[in-house]
């Protein structure tokens, strides 16, 4: 399993990814809003 730090920066990159102006491909949106969701998920559950 990867390290919490790894896993919680990946997760800001791809919020930083999603706000950004070049992400106006919906399926490309899509795709990172539920890996961002499944990411989310994972680090609830690490501190339940």
């Amino acid at each position: 399993m990867r390290e919490e730090d790894e896993i919680r920066e990946q997760y800001e990159f791809l919020v930083e990814q999603l706000e950004s102006d070049e992400m106006r491909h919906e399926g490309v949106r899509q795709m990172f809003t539920y890996y961002r969701r499944a990411l989310g998920w994972v680090l609830e559950e690490e501190h339940m």
